[in-house]
């Protein structure tokens, strides 16, 4: 996961500082110059690193800091508020025109992922309601325009297309099209080249000059690491682009991109693409990111993914049942499959606060490979076993066991914990106050389409 290494670099030194109570200014220089070189280790621009440090110096090493009866979590809130303002303060919105139609060129070095976040793109304005227009402008690599094909159809979004003519004749065609037929967004998936040359801006210079875009994102590989911050320098010089998109934060990157784009172009991130699917792309909010550096959780997030998932009637549903302590096995696979939609267990975990360092490979695959062994076991309940789990005696946990590929002491533990689980319900149940704080908890998170079970469902 990106920023791994930083975070656990920044958390020792945060550890240290919180270890020495009072603080002298020494003490503060001495973390900074640790700060420092974890940033640089994390590929972060040379400058924009010296810089951040010096701002956070600035401000830990005054009286109000050192004298305070906190003053490690003064220095933590500063690199927090540091960082944020780093990336850029606030989520940068998309700039939608006034009439129709709205036009983002993507662009970008080949190989970066242009086309699929056309298509990720194409799908997140669909979800909100819009009506995009995904175009082939990209008629020179081979089986490019065959792939946005794919992705549009995987998207459910039209693909404009006219073979391997001029990219301009294409656009401009695809404008008219979008007009007569209604798209609110036209998305041109543009070509790349292997580096920046004069052939490809030339080209995407004429695109700009030609249909003036109201947004031209530049999409940026983040394992690229600090060549990232060399290549948006690049096409923003030459081309002005309008925000980025960081790809592969999901990969064993170490970030610095993230960090140095935006200070070193002046430019927001917008986008970042997070997993392989198409659904994985997340409007970048400098703060939650931030907050994930500094091992705080990202909360906000979290409530969003939950709130995309899980279908709002099925939580009403499940509020209801929660009240009257009906719950049954059904309910828990229905839970399991909305909270596997959210990502991966190590996605979801490292959003959560006070989850601690991030799962390692093998503990990741360990929750995953539970999670199907737990679906596996509830598929091989017959209706009236997941209907009511107190039917299953010895001979029926054998049979559940041999049919799931797991073994009964797996069967006697998902029921020992989907038990404990009615027996918590019931306990705030029966509680007056507190029953009626539950229910009241489980009626708003259906209304907003929250969580209902994740606890259950966490606990396998």
């Amino acid at each position: 996961m990106a920023f791994e290494g930083l975070s656990e670099k920044l958390g020792n030194v945060f550890k240290k500082l919180r270890g020495r109570g009072k603080l002298s200014e020494a003490d503060v220089r001495e973390a900074m110059r640790e700060v420092r070189l974890a940033l640089l280790e994390a590929d972060v621009n040379y400058k924009v690193a010296k810089d951040f440090v010096a701002r956070v110096t600035e401000r830990a090493v005054g009286a109000e800091v050192l004298e305070s009866l906190t003053p490690a979590q003064h220095v933590i809130k500063i690199v927090n508020e540091e960082l944020t303002a780093l990336m850029g303060e606030s989520n940068a919105h998309i700039n939608f025109s006034s009439k129709i139609p709205t036009i983002i060129m993507m662009v970008g070095l080949q190989g970066s992922g242009k086309t699929t976040h056309s298509g990720k793109l194409a799908l997140y304005f669909k979800k909100m309601g819009k009506r995009p227009l995904l175009v082939a402008c990209d008629v020179y690599r081979p089986a490019a325009i065959e792939q946005l094909k794919v992705v549009g159809e995987q998207a459910g979004v039209p693909v404009f297309e006219m073979g391997q003519i001029a990219p301009l004749a294409i656009a401009k065609k695809a404008v008219s099209h979008a007009k007569d037929y209604g798209n609110d967004i036209v998305i041109i998936d543009t070509a790349g080249r292997l580096h920046v040359d004069e052939t490809l801006m030339n080209e995407l210079l004429e695109l700009k000059n030609e249909l003036h875009p109201e947004e031209i994102l530049l999409v940026i590989d983040s394992m690229t690491g600090q060549d990232a911050v060399n290549v948006a320098s690049s096409f923003d010089e030459k081309l002005g682009i309008t925000g980025t998109i960081l790809t592969k934060l999901d990969g064993d990157t170490r970030g610095g991109a993230a960090l140095s784009v935006r200070a070193v172009t002046g430019k927001p991130i917008k986008f970042t693409g997070t997993g392989e699917k198409l659904t994985d792309l997340e409007p970048f909010y400098p703060d939650r990111m931030a907050s994930r550096i500094l091992g705080m959780g990202d909360v906000l997030t979290l409530i969003e993914k939950a709130q995309e998932n899980f279908d709002a009637k099925e939580a009403e549903s499940m509020a209801k049942k929660l009240g009257e302590n009906s719950m049954d096995m059904n309910d828990l696979l229905n839970n399991l499959k909305q909270v596997k939609k959210m990502g991966s267990l190590d996605s979801i975990v490292s959003m959560i606060p006070g989850a601690g360092k991030k799962l390692t490979d093998e503990q990741s695959a360990q929750g995953e490979r539970q999670l199907r062994l737990t679906e596996a076991m509830i598929y091989s309940m017959t209706k009236e076993e997941r209907a009511k789990p107190s039917l299953i005696d010895a001979k029926r946990k054998r049979r559940i066991a041999a049919g799931s590929g797991t073994k009964v002491e797996d069967v006697n533990r998902l029921l020992r914990q989907f038990e404990q689980m009615q027996k918590l319900v019931h306990q705030m149940n029966g509680h007056g106050k507190q029953g009626k704080k539950l229910r009241q908890m489980m009626s708003q998170m259906s209304q907003g389409g929250g969580m209902p079970g994740m606890p259950g469902g966490m606990q396998l």
